[in-house]
């Protein structure tokens, strides 16, 4: 198997949650916990609302901002859309896309986070696509069979060289906000399956330097599990990004094990 230093990510999802003040408050708090980390990058993905005012705050920062959707035109009349230039100039690197409340809520399907991703990709933001099961869908055996559909559909067209430029989120969805998870084993599985999936996109070099992130009731205490898996690169959090306190020990986490793994080398 090839070898490559993938440098891990953790990206914070806050969902519909936090204020503007509530978000200032917090990213305060953060930026103070986590300035000593230097092997993991750090994302946090608030509601549009704050994503402006929280581009000042972050300025000088070892913290970096990303949304949690978009639209993949760049203007016109989508009401209530934001479009990728609006996000690159309220300072996003990254966006979330496909996410399974996205997929559920509103409708979206693959062709549509494919069209989003190349939008964003076009627009020199980063996509965060996110992948998973439903319940039913691992009880009946087909995990991979769903994984390979929306990993192949959200990833059709693109160009190697934009492959690999994307992360891929494994998010089952029996696990995202019920306390449930994945084992470690079982998303390494999954993590494993995409990964050779992958090598169809982007090239067996490609698709080594391509990130994967696990995402489902990641808490500190689970969190070195999963990041210790040869396929698992970081993490997609919800819930335990909404406190300081949580979110700065997960990336601790997996700072912690990155620099072990880097003295083993």
């Amino acid at each position: 198997m090839l070898q490559y230093s993938r440098q891990p990510l953790v990206a914070g999802n806050w969902k519909m949650n936090k204020t503007v003040s509530q978000a200032h408050t917090f990213v305060n708090s953060l930026k103070e916990a986590v300035a000593e980390v230097k092997n993991a990058e750090i994302v946090i993905c608030p509601p549009y609302t704050a994503l402006f005012s929280l581009n000042q705050v972050l300025k000088g920062s070892n913290i970096f901002l990303g949304a949690q959707n978009m639209y993949y035109y760049e203007k016109g009349a989508f009401t209530g859309e934001i479009s990728p230039l609006m996000l690159q100039e309220a300072g996003c690197r990254y966006v979330i896309l496909g996410h399974s409340e996205r997929r559920i809520y509103f409708g979206e399907e693959d062709t549509l986070v494919n069209l989003k991703a190349k939008a964003a990709l076009r627009t020199g933001l980063t996509p965060i696509i996110c992948v998973g099961e439903q319940l039913a869908d691992r009880e009946a055996g087909k995990t991979e069979e769903v994984v390979q559909k929306q990993l192949i559909g959200s990833l059709v067209g693109l160009e190697p060289e934009l492959c690999q430029m994307v992360v891929i989120a494994y998010e089952p969805v029996w696990a995202i906000g019920t306390g449930q998870n994945a084992t470690a084993i079982e998303a390494q599985e999954v993590g494993n399956f995409i990964r050779k999936l992958l090598v169809n996109n982007a090239g067996k070099k490609g698709a080594e330097k391509i990130r994967l992130l696990y995402g489902g009731s990641i808490k500190p205490d689970n969190m070195a599990d999963f990041i210790k898996q040869p396929d698992i690169d970081g993490a997609l959090v919800g819930g335990a990004s909404l406190e300081v306190t949580d979110f700065s020990l997960i990336i601790k986490t997996v700072q912690e094990v990155e620099s072990k793994c880097q003295q083993l080398f």
